[in-house]
């Protein structure tokens, strides 16, 4: 068995575990809806990709699985923009405010 798709397999999983991690924190320290929909929804999308990556890494040759991490990665690339813009514009259409300048 070879090394080194299990180290890249390994950076994948830490960049995705920082991105998703940082994606939480942006929810929480976020002002407004439309900021923390930001974080969320393009941080999500982009750790969870990475996390797909590095586990496609690990699985070495196993095709069903392989195909199912792929149909997952499609399905989370699909839903996660779409979800987060129909939360937007359900905001936006309930007269939710952005918060603009330090007030």
């Amino acid at each position: 068995m070879m090394e080194w798709p299990i180290w890249i397999g390994g950076a994948f999983l830490l960049v995705g575990t920082f991105l998703c991690v940082s994606g939480t924190l942006g929810v929480l320290r976020f002002p407004d809806i439309y900021t923390r929909l930001h974080a969320a929804s393009v941080t999500d999308t982009m750790g969870g990709g990475c996390i797909l990556m590095g586990l496609a890494f690990w699985v070495e040759g196993e095709w069903l699985v392989l195909g199912k991490l792929a149909w997952i990665f499609l399905f989370l690339l699909l839903t996660s923009p779409t979800s987060g813009h129909a939360i937007a514009k359900a905001a936006l259409t309930g007269g939710v405010k952005p918060k603009l300048g330090s007030d």
